[in-house]
């Protein structure tokens, strides 16, 4: 009976599989940084100091009522853009990106914790109170949609396009959840899909246009709507090469070398060539750890951070990463699950929008090392080596677990 209550108070799967890939972590980063001497020790241990922190956060988020998570989420929200403001003016430059403060020889990312602030935020003004508000609503729309926007443009003057490109991709499960219609749903995602056939071939345009327009047609909403989404689907293909035009030329670079990592096999495509033939010498079982001739040999510069999955493909091998990938699949189903099945409408949104993070980094990132996806800069979560990166995400799961510990309560 003790049993069985600790299991209805506790998701414990969810802790269990979090805790697996926070391990999983530490291990790779030690053997990825295991030919460092001297500084391969430091970003091991400081990611295992870190990941004791981490669990004790996580027990303490669990107890904070959910009515105090929802009372200070704007202050939480207003802190986390002072804070991306403020990384504008003293944070320091690293890989051409200005999101860094360093303190104590740690350095803190402030956009890894606004991820979570933003939803905490969007949760609030959509669901806190006795009347919920309607997502569809142009002018609810709108207001959800800057909430979001405006870290999105203080992140992209940091020069970072990998995180921006991740606020707005996880404002698609919050809306979903949140109950926007299919119809403009597919006004939101149809323009970015349309201008990724444009760029990669325009009869590809041409004919994805031409299924967009039929599916228009199947919603039959009013003309006036389904000619607006048209216009705004052929704006967003034909604008897609003069947008490309204007990115930094190491960004073109990176997304070249997704298409051919040959073309630059010494520059932009370097990472990625490396990194795939790491995965594939790893066989089926992999090489052993710390055996690896790509890691240990530091063929793939910092190899510990977004690159840390192509140590676990050739040190582990393909049965290996699917284990990992496995894990990492429960885990996510279980945020969406969790956040699914609460009466906590304002918890459910944020543990819903937490898996949809979750789900975008590990596509992204393992994306990235096997070459379908542009290097971006996402770390692969509770992997990658990261302050800022762990301890975010095991705040995230300290909350699905408070989402989880409270779902038959209203706030």
């Amino acid at each position: 009976m003790g049993s069985k209550s600790i299991f209805e108070k506790y998701d414990l799967t969810t802790l269990i599989l979090a805790l697996l890939l926070v391990a999983t972590g530490i291990i790779a980063i030690y053997s990825a940084t295991f030919a460092n001497s001297g500084t391969g020790t430091s970003f091991y241990t400081k990611q295992l100091t870190f990941a004791f922190i981490s669990v004790f956060m996580v027990f303490a988020i669990v107890y904070i009522p959910p009515r105090y998570i929802a009372l200070s989420a704007y202050y939480l929200y207003g802190f986390s853009i002072f804070l991306l403001i403020a990384v504008l003016v003293f944070g320091k430059t690293i890989n051409g990106n200005k999101s860094w403060f360093y303190i104590a020889g740690f350095g803190i990312q402030p956009s890894e914790f606004t991820k979570i602030t933003v939803l905490l935020a969007i949760s609030k003004y959509l669901n806190f109170g006795e009347e919920k508000k309607d997502i569809n609503n142009p002018v609810v729309f709108i207001k959800t949609m800057a909430f979001l926007l405006l870290p999105v443009i203080l992140i992209k003057l940091q020069h970072d396009t990998g995180t921006s490109i991740v606020f707005l991709t996880m404002s698609i499960p919050i809306l979903w959840a949140a109950g926007l219609s299919p119809f403009t749903m597919f006004a939101i995602i149809t323009p970015i899909v349309l201008a990724v056939l444009s760029f990669l071939n325009p009869v590809y345009f041409y004919v994805g246009l031409g299924v967009s327009v039929i599916i228009l047609l199947l919603f039959k909403r009013n003309l006036f709507s389904s000619i607006i989404v048209f216009v705004i689907n052929v704006i967003s293909g034909l604008s897609v090469n003069f947008l490309f035009s204007k990115l930094a030329v190491y960004q073109q670079q990176r997304v070249f070398a997704m298409f051919d990592p040959s073309a630059d096999p010494l520059k932009s495509g370097y990472n990625v060539i490396q990194s795939k033939v790491a995965i594939g010498s790893g066989g089926l079982f992999g090489k052993g750890y710390l055996q690896g001739t790509q890691t240990q040999l530091k063929f793939i510069p910092e190899q510990w951070t977004d690159f840390i999955f192509c140590m676990i493909g050739e040190e582990f091998g393909f049965i290996g990463s699917m284990i990992l990938i496995l894990i990492f699949c429960l885990l996510i189903y279980r945020l969406f699950k969790t956040g699914m099945n609460t009466i906590n409408s304002y918890m459910g949104l944020i543990t819903i929008g937490f898996g949809g993070l979750f789900l975008f980094h590990l596509v992204i990132n393992i994306g990235m090392t096997v070459g379908l996806f542009p290097v971006i800069g996402i770390p692969l979560p509770l992997i990658s080596y990261g302050v800022s990166s762990l301890l975010s995400f095991m705040a995230m799961i300290g909350l699905a677990l408070n989402t989880y510990k409270t779902r038959n309560q209203f706030i």
